[in-house]
């Protein structure tokens, strides 16, 4: 039995005249998902893309895992392909769902006629198909508000489709749609969940992480990488930079006020990122802040923060609290990689009593002290490249 599986758009379908970009970009996007696990040919019609193994021997359940990571999909779902025939469409059915109706208590068929040459309507269909099952399945009962299984049959202009039911996709839009931004990554809970966040949201991803050996470690990196690995399952290839920051740091410890080290540690990580951000072409920076959390991230310090580079900033985390941060981190297999105790170079020379209420001025004043082009020149040419897939 022939089987493809059927993706169906997302907020794709409320696009107008460049709806067959962003498709394209779908579906581009897929075929790098599915590239180690076969060939497949993608078929574009009305709201739903038709996804086939070109030679039949790929692992569908493995595809199906993957195209939940795309972002941009829906819903998808396994379907059987019958001929234009209710009979068949009958046999196919009986074949193809026959293990998830005899675990179902309840059911209810739906259709779907494209093809309005087909000699059924609609209603007929959805009747036809469901007195078929019930003389097959006498312990089932009909169930049109909440089914435990949906059968549909979508009547198109060469096959038909027959699938049970859909497959929650990942939603948003499809990665590479909306520009590209840079992602400030540290190996914490909440950076990781805001690159999964904007790159829901159609967005290219590049990744800075900031080292400062040997205050952090080789391990405390790998777990950063390890936390890319997992984001970019669902955002594709991250090219990634990794800057060392221990010149700057121990810098800003024997020059600037303590209450100050947090504030202006992180106004260096925005310099620095935005420079290598444009050097990406990237229109945007990303961080996991969320409101009052820590010290550096009250409303003063962000407005500090961002002062210091003119490219947006976004804080998709920004109103979140921890739990929720937490249940979304759980969600994408970033919480137990997070959690690992390595700790990166925003825990070092963590200032007793870091100001909370801090004014432009006085921070612009406290970091005067430092020489600062020949700093962050050093930083951004000395930073590593990769790419995390």
């Amino acid at each position: 039995m022939k089987e493809i599986i059927l993706i169906k758009n997302g907020e794709i379908v409320l696009k107008g005249l460049n709806r067959n970009t962003f498709e394209d970009i779908l579906i581009k996007n897929m075929k790098r998902a599915l590239s180690d696990i076969g060939e497949f040919t993608f078929t574009k019609s009305q709201s739903t893309i038709t996804v086939e193994n070109v030679d039949g021997n790929a692992d569908l359940d493995d595809a199906v895992d993957a195209l939940t990571k795309v972002f941009g999909i829906a819903a998808l779902s396994r379907a059987a392909v019958a001929e234009k025939d209710m009979d068949d469409i009958k046999r196919v059915t009986l074949e193809y769902l026959s293990e998830a109706l005899k675990d179902a208590k309840t059911f209810k068929v739906e259709a779907k006629r494209s093809d309005k040459s087909f000699p059924y309507k609609t209603p007929d269909i959805q009747r036809e198909l469901g007195g078929f099952i019930l003389s097959h399945f006498n312990h089932l009962k009909v169930d049109v508000h909440n089914p435990e299984i949906t059968v549909t049959v979508e009547v198109r202009e060469v096959y038909a489709f027959v699938r049970g039911n859909n497959i929650k996709g990942a939603g948003g839009m499809p990665v590479s749609t909306n520009g590209r931004a840079a992602v400030l990554i540290s190996g914490g809970i909440d950076s990781p969940v805001a690159a999964y966040m904007m790159a829901k949201r159609g967005i290219e991803l590049v990744a800075i992480h900031f080292a400062s050996p040997p205050y952090t470690t080789e391990l405390a990196e790998e777990k950063v990488m390890q936390l890319l690995k997992k984001v970019a399952k669902y955002s594709g290839p991250i090219t990634t930079y990794v800057v060392g920051f221990t010149e700057i740091q121990e810098q800003i410890r024997d020059k600037c006020p303590e209450d100050y080290f947090t504030i202006i540690m992180r106004r260096y990580m925005m310099k620095i990122s935005e420079i290598l951000a444009k050097h990406q072409h990237c229109s945007a920076l990303i961080t996991g802040e969320s409101v009052g959390q820590v010290a550096s991230q009250t409303i003063y310090a962000l407005g500090c923060t961002d002062a210091a580079v003119n490219m947006p900033v976004f804080r998709p985390c920004i109103g979140m609290d921890k739990v929720e941060i937490v249940a979304l981190s759980r969600k994408i297999d970033t919480f137990e990689t997070s959690i690992q105790p390595y700790e990166d170079c925003c825990t070092v020379f963590t200032p007793k009593h870091p100001k909370t209420r801090a004014k432009l001025p006085e921070v612009e004043e406290a970091e005067s002290a430092l020489d600062e082009g020949p700093l962050i020149q050093r930083a951004v040419e000395n930073a590593r490249r990769t790419v995390i897939k």
